[in-house]
């Protein structure tokens, strides 16, 4: 899917000073960085419910009755 991104001065030369730094595109650090981000998005909202679940379970039993 292609999409455009704003990025401002400050972000683009930061992402441009990465990607000359370690010989990648600008795109492959920044599709990366996304990655990166959702994966531990995805990952400390799992840690949390796990963490919900296991503190409140007799409370979630209850509310279930």
């Amino acid at each position: 899917m292609a999409m455009t991104l704003r990025l401002t001065d400050e972000d683009a030369a930061a992402l441009r000073e990465t990607a000359r730094r370690e010989h990648r595109s600008m795109h492959e650090v920044a599709v990366e960085a996304i990655s990166r981000y959702t994966r531990r998005r995805t990952e400390t909202r799992d840690e949390a419910l796990a963490r919900i679940v296991s503190q409140d379970a007799g409370l979630l039993r209850r509310l279930a009755e």
